[in-house]
This record gives C-alpha cells, sequence and structure tokens, in this order.
C-alpha cells in the first residue's frame, strides 16, 4: 500500500482581478472560504455570497465578506446576479435546484468565468413527472450543456461539475491509468487527448471503474424519526438519489439489465435504471472498510469518464468501460435513506448536516479500476475528521475532499480563462492533483483480489456470470 499526506505552504495560486461572486452558501461554501483566501489572491470586499438562505452568515461576517439572502429563481435570476457580472469575473456556483445552463449561459454572455459542482436542473426539475425518467436524467443535462458547448465554442471558460465526484474522479482515474501502467512494466507517455486515455484503458483492460466511496463519519447523537441526516447537502443528496440510476455502458457487458434503457440521443455512452439510484445497489470495495453494498447513485462522472474512454472504429464502439458511483454515506445517511424510502420519497421534515458533532470517522473516496492482470486497483483520498479539522475550519472529511476539487478547479479556471466549456475530463489531471492534494489527506494506492464473486452462492444459490466477474450483473444487488 502507498500512502502519502503533504503538507500545505499556502502559497497562492492563482489571482481574481474582478469579483467572485458564490451562489449557494450550504456546507461546501461555508467550508471553503478560508481556503480560498489562502490560495487565490483574492480581497474579501471582491467576494459576494448570494443564497438562498441566511444560513452561514456569521461565517461569511467573520470573512468579511458580503452577504445576501436571496432566493434565486427562474424568474429572477437574471436581475439578480447579471448587475453582479462583467468580464474578468467568476461566477461560483455551489447551490442546488438553480439551473447551471442558466448561469453558464448568463456569464458567456457577460464574458465572466464559471464553476459548478454539479449539472442542476430549476427546482422540482429532478422529480417532473411531466418529461420522461431519461430526461430526468444527468446525462440529458450533460446532452444540453455539450449542445451549448457546440454552438458558441468560444467564451470565458465554463469548468462544468469540479468538485470531488464529479470533477478529482476523473483526475484519480487518469493517475490511476498512469499508476497501473508502470506497475506492468509499460513504457507510456501521459496521454493528451481522450483518444490516447482511452486507449491506455484498453491496453489495460480495464473493464469497470467504481467511484467507490465510504463515509464512516460518526456522532454521539443518532439520527432520529422524521430526519434526513448526511454529511454534506440534504437536498443535494436526495436530489440526485431520486433521479435514475445512470451508469456508463461498457462494451464488455453482456447482460443488458432487464429494467434499463438506452436515452436514444447524445453520445449514447450510458443506459438508465428506470428505479431511483437511492434503491439501487452495488458491491464494490474500499482498501480500509473493505467489500460493502453501496448505492448507484447518478453522478456526472459516471457518463463522462465513460464517454471520454470510448474507442470507435468505423463508428462502432470498441472499447468503454462500465462506469458508476458505488456509495455508501455515513450510517445515518443509510438510516435517512431506509426511512426516505419508506415514505415512498417524500422528504422527511427535518434536516441536519453533521460537521462540529462528529466524533470519529474518515472518508474514503476514491476510484476503484477492475479488470487488469494484477487485479482491482483503488486510488484515491483517505481522509479523516481530525485531519480535515486541522486543516481548515468548518469542514468535515467529505466537504473538505469536494473543497479541494473547487479549488483546484477554481485556479485551473483562472489559468485558462478562454477554454470555453469543459469537463474535468478535459483538464491536465496533474495540475488539479498537485493544487487539491494537501487537503486529501492520505493518498492510498493500493491492488486487491477482490472481485463481486467473493464469497457468492456458498449460502443460497445466485445467478451471476462466473466467466467474467466484472459483468454488472455480478456487481449489481439484487
Amino acid at each position: 500500500m502507498e500512502m502519502k499526506a503533504h503538507k500545505k505552504a499556502h502559497i497562492k495560486q492563482a489571482h481574481l482581478q474582478g469579483s467572485l461572486i458564490i451562489v449557494g452558501f450550504g456546507s461546501i461554501g461555508q467550508a471553503m472560504l478560508r481556503l480560498l483566501f489562502q490560495n487565490i489572491e483574492v480581497r474579501p470586499e471582491q467576494v459576494r455570497i448570494i443564497s438562498g438562505d441566511e444560513n452561514g452568515e456569521d461565517i461569511a461576517r467573520e470573512f468579511g465578506v458580503a452577504f445576501t439572502p436571496h432566493m434565486l429563481t427562474e424568474e429572477n435570476y437574471h436581475a439578480v446576479l447579471e448587475p453582479c457580472l462583467s468580464k474578468g469575473d467568476f461566477l461560483l456556483n455551489l447551490s442546488v435546484d438553480v439551473s447551471s445552463l442558466a448561469l453558464m449561459e448568463l456569464c458567456w454572455r457577460r464574458g465572466s468565468l464559471y464553476l459548478d459542482t454539479c449539472i442542476e436542473p430549476w427546482l422540482g426539475g429532478y422529480t417532473d413527472k411531466s418529461i420522461s425518467v431519461s430526461l430526468r436524467s444527468n446525462y440529458a443535462l450533460r446532452e444540453k450543456a455539450l449542445a451549448f458547448a457546440r454552438e458558441k465554442q468560444r467564451g470565458a471558460t465554463a469548468l462544468l461539475a469540479h468538485g470531488a465526484n464529479p470533477g478529482l474522479a476523473s483526475t484519480f482515474v487518469k493517475q490511476a491509468l498512469l499508476n497501473i501502467a508502470a506497475d506492468s512494466g509499460m513504457s507510456v507517455k501521459k496521454p493528451t487527448s481522450s483518444g490516447e486515455w482511452a486507449e491506455l484503458a484498453s491496453r489495460l483492460e480495464i473493464k469497470a471503474i467504481h467511484v467507490a466511496e465510504r463515509d464512516t463519519q460518526n456522532t454521539a447523537r443518532r439520527k432520529q424519526s422524521n430526519e434526513f441526516v448526511n454529511t454534506w447537502s440534504v437536498d443535494g443528496f436526495v436530489g440526485e438519489s431520486l433521479q435514475p440510476s445512470e451508469l456508463g455502458w461498457g462494451s464488455h457487458e453482456r447482460h443488458f439489465p432487464a429494467d434499463g434503457a438506452r436515452h436514444g440521443f447524445g453520445c449514447d455512452a450510458a443506459i438508465y435504471l428506470n428505479r431511483p439510484g437511492a434503491a439501487t445497489r452495488v458491491r464494490s470495495w474500499v482498501p480500509f472498510s473493505g467489500s460493502y453494498h453501496g448505492f448507484l447513485i447518478t453522478h456526472g462522472e459516471s457518463i463522462s469518464i465513460a464517454d471520454h474512454l470510448t474507442l470507435k472504429e468505423n463508428g462502432k464502439v470498441i472499447y468503454r468501460p462500465t462506469v458508476h458511483y458505488a456509495y455508501h454515506p455515513c450510517d445515518d445517511a443509510v438510516l435517512s435513506v431506509h426511512e426516505l424510502a419508506g415514505r415512498n420519497w417524500r422528504l422527511q421534515s427535518n434536516k441536519r448536516i453533521l460537521r462540529d458533532e462528529i466524533v470519529d470517522g474518515v472518508d474514503e473516496l476514491g476510484v476503484l479500476l477492475m479488470g487488469n492482470a494484477k487485479g482491482a486497483y483503488w486510488y484515491g483520498s483517505h481522509l479523516s475528521i481530525q485531519e480535515a479539522r486541522r486543516l481548515a475550519p468548518y469542514n468535515n472529511a467529505t466537504s473538505l475532499q469536494v473543497v479541494a476539487g473547487v479549488l483546484a478547479g477554481m485556479v485551473w479556471v483562472l489559468q485558462n480563462p478562454n477554454a470555453g466549456v469543459v469537463e474535468p475530463d478535459d483538464i491536465d489531471h496533474e495540475v488539479i492533483l498537485e493544487i487539491a492534494r494537501p487537503y486529501l489527506g492520505e493518498l492510498v494506492a493500493l491492488y486487491t483480489d477482490w472481485t463481486p464473486l467473493r464469497d457468492r452462492g456458498w449460502l443460497f444459490s445466485e445467478n451471476v456470470d462466473w466467466d467474467d466477474p466484472w459483468q454488472f450483473k455480478n456487481i449489481r444487488v439484487t
């Protein structure tokens, strides 16, 4: 096992000339202020926060940052934000229920820089029964963003979906591929295009990639009835939990899910299941907790990584890995999801985000690459609550991993202000990793002989594919 911890010298990584408008000030916004000023040359008077409620106003005041409680809607966002944005300004979107595409389009017209942590619709978009399940997906939201990019082509940089995952997950995949290649004795230059990365993944025989996360943070005050508890945004987690399960669909797969469907438009790199992510479980593995059952929650990286690692010959796909999230949140969040399901997906009345009351635990967040002859390979962050608190106030392990991705993405945008619309998979992963690494605790790189077939069928007979452990049929919990 390779484990590395890095200390931060707080060297300014980039300079912001204009204003910084932060939309949304939940757990991630509150967690990042200290690190923002440590990493980017920006004065408090350049920063303005616009949030849907007054939560965190005291933290903004502590840092001397202007705070405006104002709920953005489809009807008022233009009037509220346009006067704040001009060429050289930066809009950092950390909100939920505010359309990423609307804010990105406004920034494009104003010549302003843009970054978000996921592609959000307007309030209610995730559960809008007037549109199809397919159109409620992250696949559909991404396709709209890519269509905008193709139409506009040039303009100020808009970096889509760059937090921990999506965001750092794409960085981890690239570094993991290079590590496996080196360990296999392959002489490889760092790829410079999606096609070259896909060729490398194909040569390494990577069949499946999990964003494998296990959160063990805990508190003495346990979840109560009619309460949803989480270590990051409750609304954000519930929103994505109620979207359909989505996964990049690999070229090696030979058992199409009975409840699966293709979208029928766009890149065709992913499929969806006709069930919410919170009702879909998958088998996965992380180094310290070992094997576990996680939720197949939809995430943008499940689609973008699969798309970017696709090889085609004469228009036909000849290689693509299966890619999806395998998320085991903190134990009280798991209980909250079970209660949510029992309520037929109607959110509990009370919400609580764990931060200062956490007494112990870590967040293991990485990528598990499967199929190579050396075994499955996990690469990622092992960050404890104690280390997170040492590095920055108003954080837990989960929020700091997200903030690391946000900060690294912001620095890249400031260094590349005219790149147009880009995804995490488009940018230099080494730059991102260098900036984020000091906030990720221990970076762990480890091979394992785990497969989803381990100990299967000893108690009850199971319908599995013994010939290929990395079939999604074997990974899914049914």
